[in-house]
């Protein structure tokens, strides 16, 4: 079976994204990660750029990882050795070596960057470590000199050349004939890096596999300078589920992975990324959603399950939403709605998705028990006594919640950042502390200093349950209290069915 290295550059190229700077502490909660990951080459940073990066990238090496630690360098002595007084594994050089780089960047001549090269590669030998060579700009480099340095330091010994598409230019077809070609030449492993400018990073890097490439240079999430770079997880579920060639990366870590480095680099994946976006695994329309629900592999490729990268999959209520789907939530929660209900319950769920609006699970819930003629208030879990916050100049926000629960009385309080923050955290702390607050969202629906606040809240308790509820205020702290005492209510109900 084909194994394809995977040579992940977030924490170097990854980090040059416009708008990410990522301290040490997080460099190093990341490089865990990737190594969790199955990450076989992790590229700490570029040790010569500061005294910071320096010690980042010491630091990542140290950690006893069993993935590689790499760094960058120039071919440039000073560099070279800042990588190795950083205890790297790996030495990544590069040098441009297209005629528009040479002119601007380097100016140097053909055989003096030739010369250095292999000069560099050489060195690093001798220090026993490994090395990587990248020409960079290779696809817009002549393709005889690129031929020639490429064989130039595959005969002083480095370990692997990397074909960089730099600047994003390269396309599927033509990129896989630029590696099929190298490859008839070259013995050496071989890497690519691809930049995603024409949003092809990705089908490059896919082309550039089964042209011969054998280790692949790619981020989390995609980040990096400008557009970015090929993306780990789509590259790597594309070889494991369309092409049937591994990685050592354990994709059910995915999901978890892509969330870490977006909170760390405060990057939101836009909700249609595939993989690990949160709608890549959602349905709303009612055609999909039946067939969703009566067989996956309808309206999902079959290859490819949420639960195979960490992500899990998402009925959506809202205006193309089909009666069989509602019918299905609904049932699942313990409702039993018969035809004509239904049928009322439908017309509302489009009424209210032809306004615009999101509709939540508590809202359907809510419109089926009105419906029902079922309020509810009975079978509540928690009921709310009294909800007392302070807050103001100099005085630390707190919440105290006076409340029933499962008819047993209890108070709890908490301290947050603001008062909404110490009024949610006081609601956890009530029920256990088990559940946490998954997703927070504040919406103002009328305008003026009266606005209504409008609340979405996830709460997820630890058994993995997901419930989404609503609340609306003029105080914002009620419409965010209202909307978590609703979640918490739903789950603590299921659990005692």
């Amino acid at each position: 079976m084909r194994i394809v290295k995977v040579f992940d550059t977030t924490l170097r190229d990854g980090e040059q994204m416009p708008g990410v700077s990522m301290p040490p502490f997080y460099k190093v909660q990341i490089a865990r990660a990737l190594d969790r990951l199955g990450v076989d080459v992790i590229e700490a940073g570029f040790p010569s750029a500061s005294k910071g990066e320096f010690e980042s990238v010491k630091t990542i090496a140290s950690l006893g990882l069993n993935s590689e630690i790499c760094g960058l360098a120039r071919i440039i002595r000073e560099d070279i050795d800042s990588a190795i007084k950083a205890d790297v594994d790996m030495v990544h050089i590069f040098t441009p070596t297209s005629r528009i780089q040479i002119e601007y960047t380097l100016k140097l001549s053909y055989d003096e960057i030739l010369a250095r090269s292999i000069e560099c590669v050489e060195y690093i030998k001798s220090h026993g470590l490994k090395c990587m060579f990248s020409a960079m700009d290779a696809t817009r480099t002549d393709f005889e000199f690129l031929k020639k340095i490429y064989k130039a330091v595959e005969e002083v010994g480095v370990d692997v050349v990397n074909i960089p598409d730099t600047v994003g230019v390269a396309t599927p077809f033509r990129f896989y004939e630029l590696v099929k070609k190298l490859r008839e030449d070259l013995r050496v492993e071989m890497d690519v890096h691809c930049h995603n400018d024409f949003g092809l990073a990705v089908a490059n890097t896919y082309a550039a596999v089964l042209a011969g490439a054998n280790e692949v240079q790619v981020t989390v999430n995609g980040i990096g300078e400008r557009a970015g770079n090929a993306s780990l997880e789509q590259v790597v579920m594309i070889l494991h589920s369309i092409e049937g060639i591994k990685t050592n990366i354990k994709t059910e870590l995915l999901f978890d992975t892509s969330k870490l480095v977006e909170r760390l680099t405060g990057i939101k994946m836009p909700p249609n990324t595939p993989i690990i976006g949160e709608n890549a695994f959602s349905h709303e329309s009612g055609i999909h959603a039946h067939g969703v629900l009566k067989e996956t592999s309808t309206f999902e490729p079959g290859i490819l399950k949420p639960e195979m990268v960490g992500h899990r999959r998402r009925i959506v209520i809202g205006k193309h939403a089909g009666r069989y789907q509602i019918k299905r939530i609904l049932e699942d929660s313990g409702y039993s709605v018969g035809e004509e209900a239904l049928n009322k319950i439908f017309e509302k769920v489009k009424e209210m998705g032809d306004k615009g609006k999101k509709v939540t699970d508590r809202d359907l819930f809510t419109i089926a028990e009105i419906v029902l003629g079922e309020i509810m208030t009975d079978k509540r879990a928690v009921e709310v006594d009294e909800i007392t916050v302070i807050t103001g100049n100099k005085v630390t926000p707190t919440a105290v919640v006076n409340a029933k629960v499962f008819g047993d009385k209890r108070v709890a309080s908490a301290i947050g950042v603001g008062p909404v923050d110490a009024s949610l955290k006081a609601v956890l702390q009530l029920v256990g502390g088990k559940m946490q607050i998954r997703e927070f969202k504040l919406d103002a629906i009328t305008g003026g200093s009266d606005a209504i606040a409008e609340v979405y809240i996830t709460v997820e308790d630890e058994s993995g349950n997901i419930f989404t509820s609503r609340g609306a205020s003029q105080d914002i702290v009620m419409a965010s209290f209202d909307a978590v005492i609703n979640a918490v209510n739903f789950l603590l109900r299921g659990r005692k069915k």
